[in-house]
């Protein structure tokens, strides 16, 4: 026998165990417990959170108070100062503020109870009343010129009315509800229907606005325009012809005016320049760059004690910039995104034509209003003097702001699924419906036809 030939019963020796290789066991996940399983859950999670009917009802009504808020709180901060260096309280623009938003808030809470047909009879009365008024403005002794715009009417004391800033509600309504009457007739194919009346009244409107020589409200009510053009379906040549002709009056606006022309200087500059014209663009770059990733906290801003002009109108994302930092305007990036996603998501989803129009219609509106304020902010845009909805300090255009917003709510809650899921949720107290009642001290019932139990 071999001498290395093994017994039965006998072990294998400690080296050739160590050379021999084992198989290696192989643990089988239970199905579902990996971490691409998880985030695929998760994923899936997001989607019908993100799909179910009162999505867009929330998203609309918590970020329109989040930035309504956020904006009386910087507001407070960035106009103190200022209140203070005019012998004012240093509450004193605040209180307008928060009075404005208050009747705002009463707006926003009528429009979003309102039918779709009272809306759509508001609309002529809104548009007449609106004209009246910025008419009005033009009147010597009634009209009253603010920083060289003639575009205000007194109302006595301390508190003033843009009428131009309804002007951009006006267009949405009335626009809204001439688009749906000529759709359904069939008859916006057609280039005449789709152009007049809406254009002319546009072009009025547009006309009355650069008579007091307000271009930052004229290129909002544009854009407003353009909107509801390209909602009805209107021809890319059509849509491009507009647009151009659109852009070769601004540009002789622009050229015929040397202020206009400094602004348009100004764009990407990095020093006040020549007898400073670009102070404010500057000095609003200086105030983000100085707010770091978190800034340096509420009323802590440098730019807002004489530095930046208008810090608490038009300039007052850069304040929020310089005490709130990265973070701070981000977070105000992504309330506005979310307003806008949830205003064309309703607008995409209806089948009302005029609730398609009018919700678009306001989407591009804060938009682009948003956008313009924003971009002129970075330095990317020339300073067109608007203010950030919902935002800056200013109660002329807090009130129409927020009526629009109202009309988004009341459109998303007229959605068939977003009406049902409402109705669930009534209060399930007293006598209901469904047959059932409650009785104090006992179990709940069923009604039953003859009254037995």
């Amino acid at each position: 026998m071999p001498a290395k030939q093994m017994l039965p019963g006998r072990r294998p020796s400690a080296a050739r165990a160590q050379g021999r290789k084992r198989p290696a066991v192989r643990v089988k996940r239970p199905a579902g417990r990996g971490p691409l399983a998880r985030f695929r859950r998760t994923q899936e999670q997001v989607r019908k959170a993100w799909d179910r009917p009162l999505t867009a009802y929330y998203l609309i009504f918590g970020s329109s108070l989040l930035i309504t808020v956020l904006g009386l709180v910087m507001v407070y901060s960035a106009s103190m100062i200022k209140a203070l260096q005019l012998g004012l309280g240093d509450a004193y623009f605040f209180k307008k503020q928060f009075l404005a938003a208050l009747i705002g808030g009463c707006l926003l809470l009528a429009a979003s109870r309102m039918p779709v047909k009272l809306h759509r009879a508001l609309s002529y009365p809104v548009l007449a009343g609106t004209l009246f008024l910025m008419a009005l403005v033009q009147v010597p002794g009634i009209g009253v010129s603010i920083n060289g715009n003639q575009n205000w009417i007194s109302l006595g004391g301390p508190f003033m009315l843009q009428p131009s800033e309804f002007g951009k509600l006006a267009l949405i309504l009335w626009g809204a509800d001439l688009l749906a009457r000529k759709g359904d007739k069939n008859l916006l194919s057609q280039w005449k229907h789709l152009l007049v009346p809406l254009v002319p009244v546009a072009f009025l409107l547009l006309g009355l606005i650069m008579l007091g020589g307000d271009m930052g409200t004229a290129m909002i009510l544009g854009a407003i325009l353009f909107g509801l053009l390209w909602l009805a379906g209107a021809p890319t040549r059509l849509f491009v012809g507009v647009l151009a002709f659109a852009g070769v009056i601004v540009a002789l606006l622009i050229k015929a005016s040397p202020h206009r022309m400094d602004r348009m200087a100004c764009l990407g500059a990095t020093e006040p320049g020549k007898n400073d014209l670009c102070w404010q663009a500057v000095h609003g770059i200086y105030a983000l760059a100085s707010g770091g990733w978190f800034g340096s906290g509420l009323g802590a801003s440098v730019e807002k004690w004489g530095q930046l002009p208008e810090a608490h109108t038009d300039f007052i994302f850069a304040i929020t910039g310089e005490e709130l930092g990265l973070a701070g305007t981000l977070s105000v990036l992504a309330l506005f995104a979310a307003l806008g996603y949830a205003g064309i998501r309703v607008a995409g989803r209806t089948e009302d034509s005029f609730v398609r129009f009018a919700a678009g219609g306001v989407t591009t509106w804060i938009t682009a209003q948003a956008v313009i304020n924003i971009g002129a902010v970075l330095g990317l845009l020339p300073i067109a003097g608007v203010p950030l909805p919902l935002f800056s300090y200013g109660g002329s255009a807090l009130l129409p702001t927020m009526f629009a917003v109202g009309l988004l709510i009341a459109f998303a809650r007229e959605e068939p699924a977003a009406r049902a899921a409402l109705a669930m949720r009534q209060p399930k107290s007293g006598w209901r419906r469904t047959g059932v009642r409650w009785k104090s001290m006992r179990r709940r019932v069923k009604k039953r036809p003859s009254g037995e139990r």
